[in-house]
């Protein structure tokens, strides 16, 4: 079974944007645990979470060192170090075994699907392939008691703002009628099929199948839905594709198609991509699809070449740009894209 991540990426990146040095002594301590406990009730019902959901959770909380070991091994990344190629990481994403599963999911859920597509124009595979990159498909979706995890890494300080604020967002999920059982997840506090934060859930979760409820652990259609959303709030564009392979001339001079900007987020990510050109553009500087027609002539997109000149290359519209909000990595964005065609095929 290919290896899922329980902590996304998204997550990831922003831990270490929110860093700050702070390792007191007394982060390890149970006892200093339970004497902050009182600081996150104030904060909690300051924010207006109720009375009955902060005296029913704070008194079951007990320190857990375990989230706090798993916080401080993410690595940081360097921004010198060598970039891998993708070809080895896409064997693993998009393999036979997760395409077949992903066109069982596909198939199984192609009436709430296609619904979703209609109301908010992002593709039912790409929700596919977003759920099975995730949690693969439903099955792997985390152990960790969330308000437990989420206080003990607010009380270990380093992150403490984003922390609080995620722990406070879980027990305003409890006031809003979410089961206290079903808070459950990664051990930063990402959950349910889509793998969402707290705070993403209460903006963004959707109840994809009538009940009343957006049950992200155990329904299909609330999950796809959601995902759907969150696409949809971070500027999916209707009918565009999230880009495509292309083979380039080796004739082609990659100086003149450099990238002359630097995001200011996720800035690695995005100086391997080149410069905007429209579709007639990239045509003129003889770039050629593998595999499917060009899209319109005034459609926007960059050139990245993850595995070296020579290789497949693909071009990448600005809904590729939302995968990467989902998850701020080019080679979960290429795998997410690639699955999402593999399992509409």
């Amino acid at each position: 079974m290919p290896r899922l991540c329980l902590f996304p990426a998204r997550v990831a990146a922003l831990l270490v944007a929110t860093a700050v040095p702070f390792a007191p002594a007394a982060a390890q301590d149970a006892t200093g645990f339970q004497a902050y406990l009182p600081t996150l009730s104030a904060q909690a019902a300051a924010a207006g979470v109720s009375r009955r959901t902060i005296d029913a959770v704070i008194p079951t909380l007990v320190y857990n060192p375990r989230v706090v070991e798993l916080d401080r091994q993410q690595p940081e990344s360097s921004p010198n170090a060598p970039v891998p190629p993708f070809a080895p990481y896409r064997l693993r994403h998009v393999d036979a075994d997760r395409i077949a599963r992903g066109r069982v999911a596909y198939q199984r859920a192609r009436g709430r699907l296609a619904a979703i597509e209609q109301q908010t124009g992002v593709p039912e595979s790409i929700m596919v392939a977003i759920w099975g990159h995730e949690t693969n498909y439903g099955r792997v979706m985390g152990g960790f008691d969330l308000p437990r995890a989420l206080a003990s890494l607010a009380y270990e300080g380093r992150r403490r703002a984003l922390f609080t604020d995620e722990f406070i967002a879980t027990l305003k999920m409890i006031d809003r009628g979410v089961p206290r059982e079903k808070l459950v997840g990664s051990w930063a506090g990402a959950f349910g099929g889509p793998q969402f934060l707290p705070s993403v859930y209460l903006r963004l979760a959707r109840d994809g199948d009538g009940d009343g409820m957006a049950d992200i652990w155990t329904s299909d259609a609330d999950t796809l839905a959601s995902i759907g959303a969150y696409f949809v709030d971070a500027g999916w564009r209707r009918g565009q594709p999230w880009g495509f392979a292309v083979s380039v001339p080796a004739t082609l001079d990659r100086r003149l198609i450099a990238s002359r900007t630097t995001s200011p987020r996720c800035s690695r990510v995005h100086s391997r991509q080149s410069q905007w050109k429209t579709m007639a553009e990239w045509r003129a500087l003889g770039v050629v699809p593998q595999s499917r027609a060009w899209p319109a002539d005034d459609v926007l997109a960059t050139l990245i070449e993850p595995d070296g000149q020579g290789a497949t290359a693909y071009l990448l519209t600005g809904n590729y740009r939302v995968i990467l909000d989902y998850n701020c990595s080019n080679f979960y964005a290429l795998s997410v894209g690639l699955l999402a065609d593999a399992v509409e095929r």
